[in-house]
């Protein structure tokens, strides 16, 4: 009863504000489990909050509200103060508006280029844009240890908050700078107001010359937000040398829907409504890591730090946070298309024994109501997949002595009933080769628990390193032939072609094309020598990226004619199904449409059919810290259908696997058992050859 008892409450308080003041955009509601999400999970974590002095709180989840309560006396509409969550919301906004704008271009550049003042000074010179977003420029604070109110603070850095001088003038000449700028970190008031400074006077001769109008004018108004609900820099408008300045250091006051609003513009990359209101770059430059000792970035606290640190472990790898005083805070999640506003009048956390409050409060909570939520539905064919134990693993292309192991490993089974293989930027199968390859060949004789392996030599091998040389992305064993996929064609991480060898890897023929499109194609391998496929053409899949180290919201299915691979004019791509069900194919690349969508989640893959019970296992990478190297860290997704297209639904699905699951994995169709239950991955975790054995529960339906 509870949950519909604020739900209502929150309908209230939107009709009745509506009627009073008409609005062009706000956030629509669903209900928690209409997403998947957990409601019982979500009302112990609100009751929780509200226990620990939150007066708004609002969770956005997929574009609609899932989650929404107020103390009494607070609703949407009503502003808040933010604190220093306004260095972000405002700041942070201003300074993406005016790189939108074009009047700042590098977040590199020298912060004297916008004070002059700066230029000759032997250490703020020094200073650039990206260190006074990243509080790393040096510049000490306004705070003291033994005042609870900085206003009681003598010398310059109580008159900073008294105001009495302007408090610009006192950041730019007074205070001091306590380390060389980008070394170490110290968050400065001061630092942000000269950030202020830097953007007021890129934009001083716009006609609109200020932060607080600039960013009405230009942006919010286009948002949907009314001016009442977005009050900026206490209030006031300081001028020095021609500038009109408004601090964005603390005193904003803004509402739970403006907070959310801004939230919202972010998640989306800019993009509002359909209308691209700030760069994509732009955005993305602003929230990307400074590159110095800091997790923050313009006001916006991100996840990680410069060494790959999670600050909040049970969030999403690309959180960000505008954070301000009593824990007034506004996070959002691009991947999870998240958004999350909390204020309140007290801390959530209480005491120092109540270590990472953002994270145990709201980051876990959270996570434990959305769990990793797979884009397809749980499959009624395989209901469940146990993975044998880490520690039965076994590994082999370690590096031995060198400890520089291999990794890729795509597999395929041939004519001779040998398992070929490719790796990359290692030296292959103990012994190990005298020099390390970008790209090597190999084979796998025997079964599962008894096998044995021997490099390959070819004159395909490579010493292209990382995206700098051909890697393998598929294989496939037909007749007497092998057929491989290379990605980093261009030498440059992208475009993909392919080659064929009619002599056991040894010498490959290529083709003179290659497709600019695909970035990472995979081969769908059936059985022995191509035995038992669907017809008699080779189905292939990528992720819609010309990049192989770049994500993608979908992947495309594409075919050619087995007795033809090498012809690009005999491709056809998939482009949809028909009022029947039935598949539509297309010769003209730019016709094809997604056969699986994951947005902001599709990788590297491979497909194998499992003879045994009819259908296709699709492996997909899965990154749970934003990078593509998953070697040691990451998630995976398998998929099944009884068709290459589909309909595709969920087997397994971990945004962390228990191990890492290296950049590519493969069910090898050989060590499939007849029956289909006992399969073994194939997998460059670690950066080694590694193999898992796991069951699939099979439904008697």
């Amino acid at each position: 009863m509870k949950k519909v008892f604020f739900l209502s409450i929150m309908l209230m308080f939107t009709v009745v504000v509506i009627k009073a003041q008409p609005r062009y955009f706000d956030f629509q509601t669903a209900a928690p489990e209409s997403l998947n999400l957990n409601p019982v999970i979500l009302q112990e974590h609100v009751d929780e909050l509200f226990r620990r002095g939150t007066q708004a709180y609002m969770v956005v989840y997929k574009d609609k509200v899932v989650c929404e309560r107020y103390a009494p006396d607070w609703n949407r509409y009503r502003p808040h103060g933010t604190a220093s969550a306004a260095k972000a919301l405002i700041g942070g906004l201003s300074l993406m508006l005016a790189m939108h704008d074009g009047f700042i271009t590098s977040l590199d550049d020298p912060a004297w280029k916008y004070i002059p003042e700066w230029k000759n000074d032997p250490i703020k010179s020094k200073i650039t844009l990206r260190m006074l977003g990243a509080h790393t420029s040096g510049l000490d604070d306004t705070t003291e240890r033994g005042y609870s109110d900085n206003m009681t603070i003598p010398g310059w850095k109580g008159d900073f908050w008294r105001q009495e001088r302007s408090p610009f003038l006192i950041a730019r000449d007074e205070t001091p700078v306590i380390f060389a700028p980008g070394t170490a970190e110290q968050y400065s008031n001061p630092g942000i107001g000269m950030f202020n400074y830097v953007v007021a006077a890129a934009i001083k001769d716009n006609e609109h010359s200020d932060i607080r109008t600039y960013l009405w004018e230009r942006l919010l108004k286009k948002m949907g937000i009314p001016q009442e609900e977005w009050i900026v820099g206490y209030g006031k408008t300081f001028e020095l040398d021609g500038l009109k300045l408004v601090a964005t250091w603390g005193g904003g006051t803004v509402s739970t829907r403006a907070a959310a609003a801004v939230g919202r513009l972010l998640v989306n990359k800019g993009s509002w409504n359909g209308e691209q209101l700030l760069n994509v770059k732009v955005v993305e430059a602003v929230l990307k890591h400074s590159g110095t000792p800091s997790y923050c970035s313009f006001g916006f606290w991100l996840n990680t730090d410069i060494a790959g640190k999670v600050r909040w472990p049970d969030m999403p790898w690309d959180a960000a946070m505008a954070s301000g005083r009593r824990d007034q805070v506004m996070i959002f999640s691009p991947t999870r298309d998240l958004i999350i506003v909390r204020f309140g009048d007290d801390n959530i956390g209480q005491g120092r024994n109540d270590a990472n409050p953002i994270n145990k409060y709201i980051g876990l909570p959270l996570a434990n109501a959305i769990s990793d939520i797979a884009p397809y539905p749980r499959s009624e064919k395989i209901t469940d997949m146990q993975w044998a134990p880490a520690s039965t693993i076994v590994r082999l292309a370690t590096g031995e002595a060198t400890k520089d192991g291999s990794d890729n490993w795509p597999m395929t089974w041939a004519q001779d009933d040998c398992l070929y293989t490719a790796y990359g930027d290692g030296y292959g199968f103990e012994p190990s080769l005298p020099q390390k390859l970008g790209m090597g060949f190999a084979k796998v004789m025997g079964n599962p628990d008894d096998f044995t392996y021997e490099n390959i030599r070819s004159d395909a091998e490579n010493s292209g390193y990382g995206v700098r040389g051909q890697k393998a992305s598929g294989q496939l064993a037909i007749d007497n032939s092998i057929y491989l996929w290379v990605r980093n064609d261009d030498l440059n991480g992208s475009k993909s072609r392919l080659a064929r060898s009619n002599n056991r890897q040894k010498t490959w023929t290529w083709c003179d094309w290659r497709f600019e499109e695909f970035g990472h194609i995979a081969f769908v391998n059936y059985g022995k020598n191509y035995e038992g496929a669907r017809d008699n053409y080779v189905y292939m899949v990528s992720h819609d990226n010309p990049s192989a180290y770049a994500v993608s919201d979908h992947f495309v299915l594409l075919r050619a004619p087995k007795d033809q691979l090498m012809d690009r004019g005999k491709y056809e791509f998939y482009k949809g199904l028909d009022k029947n069900g039935d598949p539509l194919w297309t010769s003209d690349v730019r016709q094809r449409q997604p056969v699986f969508t994951n947005p902001k989640n599709c990788r590297r893959s491979s497909i194998s059919y499992n003879a045994g019970i009819g259908r296709y296992l699709w492996w997909q990478q899965m990154s749970s810290t934003g990078e593509n190297d998953t070697r040691y860290i990451g998630g995976i997704g398998i998929y099944e259908a009884p068709e290459p297209w589909g309909p595709w639904t969920t087997v397994y699905y971990s945004e962390k696997w228990d191990v890492g699951p290296g950049d590519l994995a493969c069910f090898p169709t050989k060590w499939i058992s007849e029956d289909g239950k006992t399969m073994y991955l194939v997998f460059s975790g670690n950066d080694n050859f590694s193999l898992r054995k796991v069951t699939l529960i099979i439904s008697d339906k």
